[in-house]
């Protein structure tokens, strides 16, 4: 038997939440875009954050921001969804930058070795600067 993972549904304010309340509002702004991710970025929320990403990117400028600043938790499946929307971007001519990944995050990052495959940001410094 094959289990089916529900579809993100979207909530009030144009927030969407993965079944596991992953929450990723988006705001875009004039060349660029913040996707300011919330939760556990693992197996379960993986599916509803690959296809939100996609259609951010659809629509996004030329820089992407993850804020992943209120990110509790990540697991291989998170990661993979990350590096997927890198190389997804690329093919958009996007731009794909990190910010503000919290300790779990951020040792996983330095584990794995993506640091050096994804660009991040230890702070939210570059979100701030163009959110205003």
């Amino acid at each position: 038997m094959t289990a089916v993972t529900p579809a993100p549904a979207q909530a009030a304010g144009g927030l969407v939440r993965a079944p596991d309340e992953v929450s990723m509002p988006t705001r875009r702004r004039p060349g660029h875009t913040i996707v300011a991710l919330t939760g556990a970025l693992d197996r379960a929320a993986a599916p509803a954050l690959r296809e939100h990403l996609i259609g951010v990117l659809r629509h996004s400028g030329r820089l992407l921001i993850l804020d992943l600043s209120e990110v509790a938790s990540a697991d291989a499946a998170g990661l993979a969804v990350l590096i997927g929307a890198q190389r997804r971007a690329a093919g958009f001519g996007v731009i794909v930058r990190l910010t503000a990944p919290g300790p779990q995050v951020a040792a996983l990052l330095r584990s794995t070795g993506l640091e050096h495959a994804l660009t991040v940001q230890p702070t939210q410094e570059l979100r701030a600067g163009l959110a205003a």
